[in-house]
């Protein structure tokens, strides 16, 4: 079976969840009503169902490979890019000034969620230059602007991020890559940069490297840190390719997933030096580079969805075709197909419920970025700025856990035939496992959400959050409906699990920092699912009002299916959390290290 993009429900979000007709009020986005995401979410998937998606599975047979310093992509992928950037879809959420579409994130996410479902090996390209974009965009000076973006924003230039070295993963103050400045204003970079996705390809025609190193003389730790772009190719004064710079991928990654997508080592400098262009100032690369890894965090989580997503197609497909045992309830006299027995419905429930929510929570997020950044009033951006800097950790850690859940279920619900390559049930499970570990792990991911997003400000923005679920939870209470009641009775249920961890989080984070961390992952995953949660209770009331009317019957009554299972089997996980968090503390730090 090949993936179809869930249009219709993408589209549910879209309109009524992160609310486009408001966002089609803001100054920029005139054009950029429910008409056009309808449009361009159709053309996406055109392209992505048609040509990206069959690619997928021969990428995993068949990988990126690498000789003599020269990476050839999996056959099709290099005519797949060529139509994928003709598309001007590599532009899509970028600036008009610089040959991008200007369309919102609200938009732009979506189809990032088909392309990542399509094929994640293929979409990690753009998803870095998108990155690299959006770093140029904050803080490169006119001069790279003029000579990079346009190239980058055509999709005809690829960009990556060059964080990692062999000694320095996490901890980017062990950065050990210097640059020598030249009398010419340029610099000379050396180092080696591991991990670099799509460092080395043949899909573009220059590679334009953003890359972490020391200026000479620059204090130790991260506040020593530059950013300076490094082209694989010299760009001359007309915008035409020069030589050869000197950075080069000298092996590629054998990986456990994304097996299509090159993870090259990069070497700079062995003769003599990289030339690169400082972006900004000195000792503020790492600022910079954050601007990067928060696009690609939401990113990646985005990618936790869509992989959950074509995992649930692939499952629901085999439980329907898939003949084994007669239904428990005595139904048929006669084998049935698996997806009539309960437990098979439970898992599929599962995939389904997770992804739903999870895509809800990101649609919500990327409209609070397009108000953050185009509403006209200042204090609008200032609460939408906050509320989607509070929701990015949960994107990026819940979702790609999530995803580790759902592409494990998508294997059980096959059976022994998911532990079978052929099916391509193991792929999906495969590619997920990266997710919850590039761009930061969960670990990461979670000290952000307790250090930065909650202790800081004693918890105040958490608070404001469950201050606006409250609402939600006061419009279920009006409503007469069994599916109201019970979600209501969960939703409140996590909320105030939630509302405890907050306060055991701000009261311990400086006093006892073992026992505030100790809980900062299951936080997260409390924090990811409440707020998912919201967003399909929102979806719940929605629904119903809308099945009143009489609008689209069947496609209403699954979306509060699928919301009050949420609340029964995942919402429901949330006190039990809590009660982790809390009480659970001192058990995880009481093992002495020389006893494990």
């Amino acid at each position: 079976m090949n993936y179809v993009a869930p249009l219709k429900d993408m589209l549910f979000d879209i309109e009524h969840l992160a609310r486009i007709d408001r966002i089609a009020l803001m100054p920029g986005f005139e054009d950029a009503g429910l008409d056009t995401a309808q449009a361009v979410l159709e053309e996406c998937a055109k392209l992505n169902e048609g040509v990206i998606a069959p690619l997928n599975f021969e990428g995993d047979k068949n990988p990126s490979s690498f000789k003599d310093g020269v990476v050839t992509t999996t056959p099709g992928f290099k005519d797949a890019f060529r139509q994928y950037a003709e598309g001007g879809w590599q532009g899509l959420q970028h600036p008009v000034d610089f040959g991008g579409q200007g369309l919102p994130k609200t938009i732009g996410g979506a189809c990032g969620e088909i392309l990542n479902s399509a094929n994640m090996s293929f979409a990690l390209c753009p998803l870095l230059t998108d990155g690299a974009i959006e770093a140029l965009l904050t803080a490169g000076s006119d001069d790279l602007k003029a000579t990079y973006l346009h190239k980058l924003v055509s999709g005809q230039w690829t960009g990556t991020m060059n964080l990692t070295e062999p000694q320095a993963g996490s901890d980017l103050a062990a950065v050990r890559s210097r640059a020598e400045p030249q009398p010419d204003g340029s610099y000379k970079v050396f180092g080696t940069k591991i991990f670099i996705t799509y460092g080395e390809h043949d899909m573009a025609e220059n590679i334009v490297h953003l890359v972490l190193a020391r200026v000479t003389g620059a204090p130790e730790g991260v506040k020593g840190i530059s950013l300076f772009v490094v082209p694989k190719f010299m760009v001359n004064k007309d915008g035409s390719l020069g030589a050869r710079n000197d950075v080069h991928c000298v092996s590629i990654e054998h990986k456990m997933g994304i097996k299509a997508s090159p993870t090259a080592v990069l070497q700079y400098g062995d003769h003599g030096g990289a030339v690169g262009y400082l972006v900004g100032q000195e000792n503020r690369g790492l600022e910079y580079m954050f601007i990067m890894m928060n696009a690609a965090r939401y990113a990646v989580g985005v990618q936790g969805i869509a992989i959950a997503e074509r995992a649930y197609q692939k499952a629901v497909d085999y439980a329907k075709d898939r003949v084994q045992s007669r239904p428990v309830d005595g139904s048929m006299s006669t084998a049935a197909p698996i997806i009539h027995h309960p437990d098979v419905k439970r898992m599929l429930m599962t995939m389904r419920a997770f992804t739903e929510g999870c895509r809800a929570m990101a649609s919500v997020a990327a409209a609070a970025y397009d108000a953050a950044h185009h509403h006209p009033d200042a204090d609008m951006r200032k609460q939408n700025a906050a509320f989607y800097e509070f929701l990015v950790p949960l994107i990026k850690g819940y979702s790609t856990e999530m995803s580790l859940e759902v592409t494990s279920l998508g294997v059980q619900v096959h059976g022994g035939m998911g532990f079978i390559e052929e099916t391509g049930a193991a792929q999906h499970y495969r590619d997920a496992k990266i997710l919850t570990i590039y761009e930061g792990t969960t670990a990461i991911q979670a000290n952000d959400l307790v250090g930065r997003k909650t202790a800081r400000d004693s918890g105040t923005g958490a608070k404001a959050i469950a201050a606006q679920i409250e609402k939600t939870e006061a419009e279920l209470v009006k409503r007469s409906s069994a599916n109201a009641k019970a979600v209501h009775m969960r939703l409140k249920a996590a909320r105030e699990a939630f509302v405890d961890v907050v306060e055991f989080i701000a009261e311990n984070t400086k006093s006892n920092p073992n026992a505030a961390f100790a809980g900062s992952v299951p936080y997260l995953m409390l924090a990811g699912n409440l707020v998912a949660g919201w967003q399909m209770a929102r979806t719940l009331i929605v629904a119903e009002d809308q099945l009143a009317q009489g609008t689209d019957a069947g496609f209403m009554q699954s979306k509060i299916t699928t919301t009050r299972f949420y609340a029964d089997h995942i919402l429901s996980r949330a006190p039990g959390v809590r009660d982790s968090i809390v009480d659970g503390a001192e058990s995880v730090n009481a093992l002495p290290t020389e006893m494990y």
